[in-house]
């Protein structure tokens, strides 16, 4: 058509150049510019290239067409971006025609290098202009004159090409560097030369692009054999397949790896096309290449890469049920990839690695588990080589993803506590893997891979983990210094985490990993010694501890084998042995430097910690060398060391001149020893070493005692860093009194002789301050350190046995105090004093740079000592404090004497003072609410509010935040507060159950937070119940009736910590964090555990017990059945959308939400799911209601069995089930005469019982137990054995299993007792069981019979002899199906020692075979049976596989390219199949319409909008198939002309609709040129379209519904056409 318009237009016009100038006239239209376009072609195929046509043509190209190319000439509007790009595309190709015809001089040379040249310039406008013209005349340009200039054009396009940040200019660069590439020759040459020196191909952004070019090109660089002007073989070069294996590996993008694979699948097929070797150079080691070729194994290098091919396109999917199957093949791979003869590797292995590289960048964390997994156990199923690829892959890639803690997780079904499966096999792989590196390669590897630790910030799992299988590493010398620096690093990495004990536990582990893997003989003692104490002490080295012990074994037996240290001996050589490094140590820190200038600041405290670790380690060291006998060995060593300590110590209470930093050094040294000595590890009964430590100590306590004497009380304390100084001396008083109290009160030197005058030149200090003149900054200074004084003087007076006070005859500091007026403040320090204040030390300090933010401390910490010293008052004198303050004039003790006063100045100071600075006032109030409850109750309700306002400030600090919790629980929960409360029944009573509430709330947030309050509360009942009359419990029953059902639904990651502790407290003492660390028992478990026992404790005899117990026994009943109640109010609560109804006269609790939220279940017929919190919530219910059970009378029974047998009608879990069954059994074993209400349960219809029936039956099945106690049992035998046969007719399957079971665990019991009066049903009975036992039918009734009789509970299980904590709490929720976290083994009730066991406790534990049964449901035993089948398969036969379209380009994804030229780019075949959906309405049809469409490349679909496609709907359902099929918009008005013009096409119109005259599908003969013609969702075609069709096709229905869904109905004719034409392909015949 073109080259008739292009002859019609040069027959009208003579003369060609007159015609051209015609059509550069005018606007430059997208039809002018292509009629420009063909005319010029059209020149150039006539050979037109004579006269003064070339000059014309130069004329055009520079006039107008390169004009052109840089913007519309005239400044017209360019129109849409789709016309202006049909404008580009004709002026290019003009200018092409233009630089053929203008011959010599040639004109592509010069327009390519003025393009050149603003290519280069990079200014945006003619940028892209510049692009235009190259790839427009590039082709021109000559291969042998313009080889230099080719080259230039080829490196500047690549560049563009491959710039991530210019992707304007990158898509017009790709498409210059394709069109220079597949002109082949020197141009191919040229472009494939920039592609291998260009830049690094590990910049992040270049793998995209690079192999967006390379796949453009793939048909030159990868030609098949016979292709003329074949390039550079891509098949050699090692940087194409570098390239590749980012693309596979590491690509973000599905397009970008898609393509990496159709290059990998090119190159395999051209390569078996060939036959001819190839390998890939040069070769990297002495490694394979990355690719090679050989005609003789071509059977197995195709195996091997289809096998490749198939993992990598499975993996695209995500889909782990697709992928699992095909893992079994990438074993395969590693057993094609290593040579059987000589171990090395066939196949370079970082082709197996892109594979585990895909799977760990996967956005399906199962996928990335899988892979993690599936490597981790490589080497437990092949041998393979080493490889240097596999070692940075385990450091790089796999390190990553082992970051993610979600991947440790533990499986369902796997116990609590039994350790991450990933980090079990992750330890063995590293062992595995570390033992076959070679011993030149194994000391690089792991340097790189602590290195790797710790150079990324990491979860407290991970590294936990990661240091674990470290530590496991068998011993070998392979780190030195530097790794152990890096250790060091790693430790302080896993500092970061808040969770102390996985801290202290990967720290453990750290340790472990430098004995095992540091070379001695390259680290000195001084580098050991500087990475030990990068530890901390109370989280992981403890002394005492299995740890300590095997950290001296290590330096016993390298003690000779260390790098010589930097301290030489007394004879100049350096010093090797532990004992001379410690002594020179302790010489070296204690004799300050000549060179050290006196600071006002105290030395840090660091150097003073490494030095007391040393000589308790040296000492322990040389412990372990000598025998029993030589124990005074160990002692002179020990005296060694401590020598040039004690010379000072002793030295500081007469000599005055002492250097400061010497004093200062030494006390540290002294009080790090002390607490390094004493920690939780050691055992201070058996340790000589700590005996010796402290008798030497107490030698110089008097100079000791003395210099703080000096310190404290002679002014000698003037600046604000004093203050540091004070901290210290108090501290080391604080440890002097504590080895006093342990040694005796009258051993030598008494440290409280000194108290004395401490506590009398403190008050004086104090006393002559309050004269009201100012106070210079030195006398504040003396102020803060006198108040800090006696409050350290009144806790040590503490731990003195006071005899109970009975008068007001108080001590002179006693009267002092009581007088001293409270929440006095400091002055703000003067201008000049300001600087004074600035404090640049550590945390340690009292201080911040900040001078008032500083001073601001100081104040606080002045007023925390003085209530220091004020409870210590209240507790001394607490049985004297009044009611009121009454109308003493002058009182002895005010303090004391005048409650109320002293708790509002309480109230003032919480207001003021830092919320972890509060304990003090807590203690206080501990001692003033009790007394002024009945008096000044709003007064104490504002306590209670402030404090509770200051809890909740706290929540998130975890230092401060538990030991004021504890303080406010036991002020507010003091039980003499509870007693007072609940007998007033006035506004405190209620208050403090509203708190109860908010911390039980609370603790659903935080763990931990209940615990306390139960346990503090159980424990003061206990004691307080001297008159067993449990008064104050049962005015709070509500808190153990909360406590017996507490526990939350924990998010997953809170899941996986619990887990995980639970797994490193299992490890017990082979982890030191274990025994250094106390556990808290925050779990939620414990606080059942200490209700439980609580209840345990009280005595069902006792007629206070008894009632307390019956009513905690109602409140359950009702928690589980809530009755209707008139409500009050609505209070909202921290759950979404869900307010809490409250009934007048009773309090709100988060169980009364879930139990109005049950009723509403169960109303709305919803069945709640297995191991919500509902289904929690009533298990513990009916576990705390079998604890209570032996303490039920008959009269209370009476009372509750109505309730119980109406719990066994409701829709419960397996579990919940069980318990009723169980405590039903109880019941009527206890009380017989219930058995007439257990036979009515049978009597309701069986449509109204429906299954619950089944629970009857269950308790029916235990007969013989039930009756054991009644002497007559036959006539209820009799009735047992008419209920049983009764209900073997039921309908229901279930129904009739547990009917035959009852009717044979009966019938049992009858053969046993010989009953005679049923001989005559004996037959009956006997057939019908028989009948059971040999069952055949359809599914699996006979297995199931099988199955119902081994189950636990009929066959295992005893009522009576079962009866016991472990039972309840553990056996029955593991039998039943319970989630994990609800098993709570007996040995956590024996081991929480806050609430002693009763005398009964050897009921916690079962003696019967119940405990050892597995756990599982006979009817959902299998369940999960196919996944288990898949998991077993080793290789499947056959997997699914996804259609891929190979001959896909690089450039095939540009839009901008007609339809049918991307699909003939992706080797698509088109029909000539019209499909017309513009009557259907629904995205979704539409939207699989076109997918449908696409896949069976249909030639177009006609829709009534285009607007559909921007549908989320449709592209859901079309998943891009839009972009690949060529859509039509015809609106239904439209139609018939469209029919019609199709017809004239010769198109036959196809109707898919049941007519009178329809034709049958199976029928049908589809022509080749067909259109379809779908009708609307409701109303199918109208009746003026079914004028104008061809014909109507109808799908033949076997069923009832009278017609199909539109789409699937079109899918089907589109199918039935698209196989009537392949066959005709197959067979034109």
């Amino acid at each position: 058509m073109e080259w008739v318009l292009a002859e019609a237009l040069l027959a009208q016009s003579g003369d060609p150049r007159v015609l051209l100038g015609a059509l550069c006239r005018g606007e430059a239209s997208a039809e002018r510019v292509e009629t420009l376009r063909f005319l010029l072609q059209r020149l150039e195929d006539a050979g037109a290239g004579q006269g003064a046509l070339p000059e014309a043509a130069r004329e055009l190209a520079a006039g107008y067409l390169v004009p052109l190319l840089h913007g519309r000439p005239g400044g017209h509007d360019p129109g849409p971006p789709r016309s202006r790009r049909r404008v580009l595309r004709a002026a290019g190709a003009a200018l092409r025609s233009c630089a053929r015809l203008a011959g010599s001089p040639p004109l592509a040379a010069a327009l390519a290098e003025e393009a050149l040249r603003e290519l280069r310039a990079g200014r945006p406008p003619g940028a892209e202009a510049a692009l235009e013209i190259l790839a427009a005349v590039a082709p021109c340009l000559r291969p042998h004159e313009d080889g230099a200039l080719l080259e230039r054009v080829a490196q500047a396009a690549v560049a563009l090409a491959l710039d991530a940040e210019g992707p304007g200019r990158a898509e017009g660069a790709a498409a210059l560097v394709t069109a220079l590439g597949k002109g082949g020759g020197v141009a191919l040459t040229a472009v494939w030369g920039a592609l291998a020196s260009s830049g690094n191909r590990s910049e992040p952004g270049r793998v995209g692009p690079e192999l967006r070019l390379l796949s453009a090109l793939a048909e030159k660089l990868l030609p098949e054999p016979g292709a003329c002007d074949a390039g550079p073989d891509a098949r050699r070069c090692g940087r194409f397949w570098r390239t590749v294996q980012a693309g596979l590996g590491c690509a973000e993008d599905a397009l970008t790896r898609k393509r990496a694979r159709y290059l990998l699948q090119r190159a395999v097929e051209v390569s078996a096309e060939r036959g001819v070797g190839c390998t890939c150079g040069p070769q990297e080691g002495t490694g394979p290449s990355l690719f090679w070729w050989s005609k003789k194994k071509k059977d197995e290098l195709l195996k091997f890469w289809e096998n490749y091919i198939l993992i990598m396109e499975t993996l695209e999917g995500n889909q782990i049920h697709v992928i699992k199957p095909v893992l079994p093949k990438l074993n395969n791979l590693f057993e094609y990839a290593v040579s059987e003869e000589n171990g090395c590797w066939l196949f370079h292995p970082s082709w197996h690695l892109c594979i585990y590289k895909r799977m760990f960048e996967s956005e399906n964390k199962i996928l990335t588990k899988e892979g993690i997994i599936h490597f981790l156990e490589l080497y437990e199923t092949v041998a393979l080589p080493f490889s240097l690829e596999f070692s940075e892959f385990i450091i790089g890639p796999l390190m990553d993803a082992l970051s993610e803690s979600s991947l440790y997780s533990r499986p369902t079904g796997q116990l609590v506590g039994s350790g991450s499966p990933l980090g079990l096999k992750l330890q063995k792989f590293l062992v595995t893997y570390v033992s076959l590196l070679p011993e030149e390669i194994k000391s690089n590897f792991l340097l790189k891979f602590l290195q790797k630790m710790r150079s990324r910030h990491w979860c407290a799992v991970p590294i936990l983990f990661l240091s674990k299988a470290l530590a496991n590493i068998p011993r070998c010398k392979a780190l030195g210094l530097e790794g152990l620096l890096a250790l060091r690093d790693v430790i302080q990495c896993t500092m970061i985490t808040h969770h102390i004990l996985l801290r202290g536990a990967a720290q453990c582990f750290l340790l472990q990993t430098a004995m095992h893997l540091v070379d001695v003989e390259k680290v000195s003692l001084s580098d050991v010694s500087s990475f030990l104490i990068s530890l901390k002490q109370e989280e992981s080295l403890g002394r005492g501890t299995t740890l300590w012990t095997e950290l001296c074994d290590w330096l016993c037996v390298n003690e000779r084998s260390f790098r010589p240290s930097s301290i030489c001996g007394p004879d100049g050589l350096p010093e090797t042995s532990l004992n001379a490094y410690v002594k020179n140590l302790v010489q070296e820190y204690i004799t300050s430097p000549a060179w050290e200038r006196e600071s006002c600041f105290m030395p840090d405290w660091s150097e003073a910690r490494l030095t007391a670790l040393m000589i308790l380690l040296a000492v322990d060291v040389e412990g372990m060398k000598i025998e029993y006998s030589e124990k005074r060995r160990t002692q002179n060593v020990l005296r060694i060391f401590l020598d040039p300590l004690l010379d000072a110590l002793v030295k500081l209470g007469t000599n005055a001149y002492v250097p400061l930093l010497r004093t200062d050094r030494s006390l540290q040294l002294l009080v790090k020893l002390l607490h390094t000595c004493m920690l939780k590890g050691s055992s201070p009964q058996d340790d000589e070493v700590s005996a010796f430590l402290q008798s030497s100590i107490m030698s110089a306590t008097e100079s000791i005692s003395q210099f703080v004497l000096r310190r404290l009380t002679m002014r000698e304390l003037q600046k604000v860093a004093d203050l540091d100084r004070c901290h210290l001396y108090l501290m080391l008083l604080t440890e002097l009194t504590n080895l006093h109290l342990k040694a005796g009160w009258k051993r030598a030197y008494s440290i409280f002789r000194v108290l004395s005058p401490l506590k009398n030149a403190s008050m004086r200090h104090l006393q002559e301050m309050e004269s009201g003149k100012e106070l210079s900054l030195g006398d504040q200074i003396q102020k803060v350190v006198s108040m800090a004084t006696l409050a350290t003087v009144c806790e040590a007076s503490t731990l003195q046995p006071v005899p109970e006070l009975d008068s007001l005859d108080a001590e002179p500091m006693d009267r002092f105090l009581s007088a001293f007026p409270f929440n006095q403040t400091l002055q703000k320090p003067r201008a000049e004093e300001q600087g004074q204040c600035a404090h640049p030390m550590e945390s340690s300090s009292f201080f911040e740079e900040s001078s008032s933010q500083g001073w601001g401390r100081v104040v606080a910490q002045y007023i925390h000592d003085q209530w220091v010293c004020l409870s210590f008052l209240l507790e001394k004198y607490h049985t004297l404090v009044p009611a009121t303050d009454g109308t003493i004039p002058e009182p002895l003790l005010p303090a004391i004497q005048m409650p109320a006063q002293t708790l509002r100045s309480a109230l003032d100071t919480l207001s003021i003072l830092p919320s972890e600075q509060v304990l003090p006032v807590f203690r206080c109030m501990k001692v003033l609410v009790p007394k002024l409850l009945t008096s000044a109750e709003s007064l104490c309700i504002e306590s209670f509010d402030m404090a509770w306002k200051i809890i909740s400030s706290l929540s998130n600090t975890q230092l401060t935040f538990w030991p004021n919790l504890k303080g406010f629980v036991q002020f507010v929960f003091d039980n003499r507060v509870l007693t007072i409360a609940a007998k007033i029944k006035s506004q405190a009573y209620f208050k403090i159950k509203e708190i109860m509430y908010k911390i039980i709330e609370m603790s659903a947030i935080r763990t931990g937070i209940f615990n306390i309050l139960i346990s503090y509360c159980c424990q003061s009942w206990i004691v307080s119940d001297s008159k067993r009359s449990l008064f104050s419990a049962k005015n709070y029953s509500e808190l153990v009736l909360e406590a017996c059902i507490f526990g939350t639904v924990f998010r997953r990651d809170q899941r996986l910590i619990q887990d995980v502790q639970t797994f490193i407290e299992n490890l017990g003492q082979d982890c030191a964090a274990n025994v250094v660390m106390e556990n808290t028992k925050r779990e939620d478990y414990y606080v059942r555990i200490c209700a439980v026992k609580f209840l345990c404790l009280l005595d069902g005899s006792n007629a206070s017990h008894k009632l307390f117990i019956e009513d905690i026994a109602m409140k359950l009943l009702d928690k589980y059945q809530p009755k209707p109640a008139v409500f009050t109010c609505c209070i909202h609560t921290n759950r979404p959308n869900r307010y809490v109804v409250v009934v007048a006269g009773e309090g709100w609790s988060p169980l009364t939400e879930i139990a109005l939220e049950d009723e509403l279940v169960s109303k709305t017929r919803t069945r709640y799911y297995e191991n919500s919190l509902q289904h929690r919530v009533k298990n513990r219910i009916w576990q705390t209601l079998l604890v209570l059970f032996p303490s039920f009378d008959q009269n209370f029974l009476n009372g509750i069995i109505d309730k119980i047998f109406h719990a066994g009608f409701t829709n419960n879990q397996a579990s919940i089930k069980y318990f009723i069954e169980w405590i039903i059994i109880l019941i009527l074993h206890k009380c017989p005469q219930f058995l007439p209400k257990f036979w009515d349960c049978f009597s309701y219809s069986e449509e109204k019982l429906k299954t619950s029936i089944c629970t009857f039956l269950s308790v029916l099945s235990h007969l013989g137990i039930i009756v054991q106690n009644i002497p007559d049992k036959t006539p209820l035998l009799k009735q047992a054995l008419l209920i049983a046969l009764q209900w073997c007719l039921s309908h229901n399957f279930s129904v009739r299993l547990y009917a035959l079971v009852a009717l044979k665990k009966v019938w049992d019991v009858c053969k046993a007792l010989g009953v005679e009066e049923y001989n005559a049903w004996t037959t009956v009975i006997e057939r019908s069981l028989s009948q059971a036992e040999s069952m055949q039918g359809a599914g699996n009734a006979k297995k199931n019979w099988q199955r119902i009789q081994e189950h636990f509970f009929f066959a295992t299980f005893h009522p009576l002899e079962d009866y016991c904590l472990e039972t309840i709490f553990y056996i029955l929720p593991r039998l039943s199906g319970v989630i994990e976290e609800e098993w709570i083994a007996v040995g956590k009730f024996a081991n929480f020692a806050d609430i002693p066991s009763n005398t009964g406790s050897q009921w916690y534990f079962s003696r019967t075979p119940l405990s050892e049964l597995s756990p599982g449901d006979w009817s959902q035993q299998d369940i999960g049976s196919n996944m288990s089948e898949a998991a077993s398969q080793s290789e499947w036969a056959d997997v699914q596989k996804k259609i891929i379209p190979w001959r896909q380009e690089g450039l095939d994804a540009d839009l901008g390219l007609e339809f049918q030229d991307r699909a003939a780019r992706l080797g698509k075949s088109v029909s000539r199949l019209i499909v017309v959906a513009s009557l259907i309405n629904k995205p979704t049809n539409l939207g699989g319409l076109c997918r449908t469409c696409e896949v069976f490349g249909a030639a177009a679909l006609v829709l009534g909008s285009l607007q559909c496609v921007g549908d989320k709907q449709f592209q859901h359902l079309s998943v891009s198939a839009e972009q690949w099929l060529p859509l039509v918009e015809v609106k239904p008005a439209q139609l018939i002309d469209y029919l019609q013009l199709k017809k004239t096409e010769g198109y036959t119109i196809i109707g898919v609709e049941q007519t009178a005259r329809s034709s049958d599908l199976a029928q049908y003969c589809f022509p080749e040129k067909s259109l379809l013609l779908l009708g609307n969702e409701r109303e199918g075609i109208p009746a003026n379209l079914i004028q104008h069709l061809d014909v109507c096709v109808e799908i033949p229905q076997q069923g009832v519904i009278r017609s199909l869904n539109v789409h699937v109905s079109g899918a089907l004719l589109i199918w039935e056409y698209t196989r009537q034409q392949l066959l005709r392909r197959a067979d034109p015949s």
